[in-house]
Order: C-alpha cells, then sequence, then structure tokens
C-alpha cells in the first residue's frame, strides 16, 4: 500500500475498496500511517465524501477494532440516543436516567467536545470523581445493576473511531456526513444495542445547516445501521438557538437535575419526552406516542426518574456535595439589551465558540476545562426584552477568557420590533 496514492484517489472522488480503507485505518492504528496522512485522507473524505458502500466498510473497520458487549440474555430492551451536537444539548444527561426508569436498560458511550459543540462526558467530568473510564466489565455491571450508565469511549471498543475523534476535531473535518455516519453507528453497533434514537440537529448551531443536509444524514445512518439489524428513529431539532437555559459544563449538569426534578424548561423537555417516547414504542413499554410521553411525565414529575440519576452518579463515583463547589465561579458578566423589542438569537454557533473562549472546550488537546464555565441565557428567541435587561449571564472562573469571550457574544442576537419564535421539530 502506497498511502499517497490512496490519498490522491479520494482526492480526486474515486472510491476506495475495501482493502485500500482497511490497510489504512490500520496502519495509522499501527504507526505505519503518519497522523499527517491520516489527516490528509480525512480532510480528502470531507471534501469528496464517500458513498455507501465505502461508509458501510469505514463502519465495519471501526466495529471490529475492538470489543463488543454483549447483552443477549437481557431480559429488558437495551436502547440509546445520539446527538449530533448542539449548544446547550444535554439531553443524554436526563434521557439515560428516565429511559432506566422506564424499563430500558441505556450504555451510554458519549463522547468529549467537537469543535464548537458541548461533549457529554466533559459535562460529566464536571462532578468530582466520577468516572467515565470502567473496564468494559464494570460498565456492563453497572447496566446491569442500575439500568443506565454513561462512559467515554475506551481503547476496548471502537479503538480507530477513538483516535479518528480527536484527529477530526483538530483538523476541522467534523462536519463529513460518512465520517459522523461511521463514527456515531460503530460505537452504538458495539455497545450491543436493540435500538438507537437519533436526534439530528439542524440549523446555525449544527454541523448539519440546513434540512437537506439532515434528511442526508438520517437517511445513510437508517440505510447503515439497518444492516445491522439495529431499530433507527430519527428526530430533526431545531438548533438556531440554544437548548435550554444554560450552556457550559457543571451548569448544564445542574440544568439536567432540575429537569429531572420537573422543573425543565419547556423546550428541553419537550424534545427529551420526544426522543424518549421513540425508545418507548420501539421497546413496546407504550401503544401511542402519547401514552409514552404520558409514563414519562409521571417518571419526571415523581422524582423516580432523578433518583435513577442519583443512583447513576453514586455507582460511577460521582460525588454530587462535591460537585456544588463547580457551581460557584469567581467572575461573571451580564450582557444587557440595547433597545427593547424581542430577541432574535442569530449566530448560535458563534455562542459554541464564545463557550469554547471561555473554557468549557478545548483549543489544544492540553488545554484544561474550566468546570465552573458557561452561560445563562436570561432571553430566549421569540421573548420580549426592555432595553438595560439581561439577556445574557457570563461566568467562569479566568477573568481575561471572560472578557474575551464578551466580545464574542456582542454581536451573536439582535433585537428586533416582531418576535421570531423557533419551532423545536423540522
Amino acid at each position: 500500500m502506497i498511502p499517497a496514492e490512496i490519498i490522491s484517489k479520494k482526492r480526486d472522488g474515486l472510491p476506495l475498496d475495501e482493502v485500500e480503507i482497511k490497510n489504512f485505518i490500520h496502519g495509522y492504528l499501527s504507526g505505519d500511517i503518519t497522523k499527517a496522512q491520516m489527516s490528509a485522507l480525512l480532510m480528502a473524505i470531507y471534501f469528496k465524501s464517500m458513498n455507501k458502500d465505502e461508509t458501510l466498510c469505514l463502519t465495519e473497520i471501526m466495529v471490529n477494532s475492538g470489543t463488543k458487549l454483549d447483552f443477549h440474555n437481557s431480559k429488558s430492551y437495551v436502547a440509546d440516543k445520539h446527538s449530533t451536537g448542539g449548544i446547550g444539548d444535554k439531553i443524554s444527561l436526563i434521557l439515560a436516567p428516565l429511559m432506566a426508569a422506564s424499563g430500558i436498560k441505556t450504555p451510554m458511550i458519549a463522547g468529549r467536545a467537537l469543535g464548537f459543540t458541548g461533549g457529554t462526558i466533559d459535562k460529566l467530568k464536571a462532578i468530582p470523581g466520577f468516572n467515565t473510564s470502567p473496564s468494559l466489565t464494570e460498565f456492563k455491571d453497572w447496566v446491569d445493576l442500575i439500568g443506565a450508565a454513561i462512559i467515554s469511549q475506551s481503547k476496548e471498543i471502537c479503538p480507530a473511531d477513538n483516535k479518528l475523534y480527536s484527529l477530526r476535531n483538530e483538523t476541522g473535518t467534523i462536519s463529513s456526513l460518512p465520517l459522523i455516519c461511521s463514527s456515531i453507528l460503530s460505537k452504538k453497533i458495539a455497545e450491543g444495542i436493540h435500538g438507537i434514537v437519533l436526534d439530528i440537529k439542524v440549523g446555525n448551531g449544527a454541523f448539519m445547516k440546513t434540512k437537506e443536509d439532515a434528511l442526508e444524514l438520517g437517511c445513510l445512518m437508517q440505510e447503515v445501521g439497518s444492516t445491522y439489524g439495529l431499530n433507527i428513529d430519527v428526530l430533526y431539532t431545531n438548533m438556531n438557538q440554544p437548548l435550554g437555559r444554560f450552556a457550559g459544563l457543571a451548569c448544564e449538569v445542574n440544568e439536567s437535575i432540575e429537569c429531572l426534578g420537573g422543573n425543565g424548561p419547556d423546550d428541553l423537555m419537550n424534545i427529551t419526552y420526544e426522543l424518549g417516547s421513540k425508545l418507548l414504542l420501539q421497546a413496546k413499554l407504550a401503544d401511542t406516542k402519547i401514552n409514552a410521553i404520558a409514563k414519562l411525565k409521571k417518571l419526571v414529575e415523581s422524582k423516580i426518574a432523578l433518583k435513577f440519576f442519583n443512583s447513576m452518579i453514586e455507582n460511577q463515583n460521582g460525588n454530587l456535595n462535591a460537585f456544588e463547589k463547580n457551581l460557584t465561579p469567581r467572575y461573571e458578566k451580564i450582557l444587557y439589551a440595547k433597545s427593547s423589542g424581542y430577541l432574535n438569537i442569530i449566530d448560535t454557533e458563534r455562542i459554541g465558540w464564545a463557550l469554547v473562549e471561555l473554557g468549557c472546550g478545548s483549543k489544544t488537546p492540553n488545554d484544561t476545562l474550566d468546570y465552573t464555565a458557561g452561560i445563562n441565557f436570561v432571553k430566549k428567541t421569540g421573548e420580549e426584552v426592555k432595553i438595560n435587561e439581561p439577556v445574557m449571564r457570563i461566568f467562569n472562573s479566568n477573568q481575561n477568557r471572560l472578557n474575551n469571550t464578551l466580545e464574542l457574544l456582542l454581536k451573536t442576537f439582535i433585537i428586533e420590533k416582531s418576535p421570531n419564535k423557533t419551532q423545536l421539530f423540522l
């Protein structure tokens, strides 16, 4: 194999065969293919894409590069949820314990931040002691005991994707449909699940900027997933503004706790219930969407789902009492409205990059995260605001980064005379 030849072939838009893809990926894992060569191939895939057969092949290579979990003896339905990433998207933290409370086992392998979107694992690491890197045996035992566990990608499951995941973040090749599809589904297939619900985010705060791109990804995911016998439902949700009232690290965990306690914002809870209802229908634990949502709401209102969350955190050695210190930032600033009218947040991606600057994401692999950092969206799209009223509250424990973030956020919203309501589902 001549690496430059394969890179050139994909650069010119030609399909790669199974042997070429396998040799290249395995070569990168072994060290025979350099980081520069792998970066070049990723960039070629980004611009020239892959056909269905190539994507299937890449997915299979990633699945077979590591160990697979086995839940075939489980009497419960085993399922997971995945989001393509957004700002303030903390649904996994709410949905995993909610599904466990519903009787669905949820082994969730989550990721760190990618680009301007937050990472579920980064948020959970705001809880002191929380173990996101157990052995696969421990992980399975946790799921069997509690019904849900959330861990980071390990060297045991899909190591090929694990290595490519961080490289995609470094090289700006995140929003490639075949790379997204193979990355997500390889981990889910390796989890040994029966079904999955996909939350594909669409809008200026998502990797999929248009509904057309989102539909293309959704169809590809369903085609690839169905070849492995997965039950797949897809939901397309709006990411033209942040989800919920908070985006950041510890503050998102805290908002998730509020949601499970029955005090969550409507946009966040409505999407959570919609996603959860699809899994209940897959598992035949409800016969209609209305009944499924009613069941989920009852689990939240009764605080049963919150008890499952607390058990999940405790089971993974998390200390929620010590977590309180990460909710106390050293500095904060307020963005005030310069006129009266209705708020229209128009640049959610810029808000995402502002969160990275604030300390919620990494600019380089060696960056240290600031778990106290985040943004409180005092006003959201369509809400009335008066001159000099707070629009956003920004907080962290690094004053220089806080000041830099303030500059980035000044142009992320406009105030107009009429409200601009955003639809949750597209």
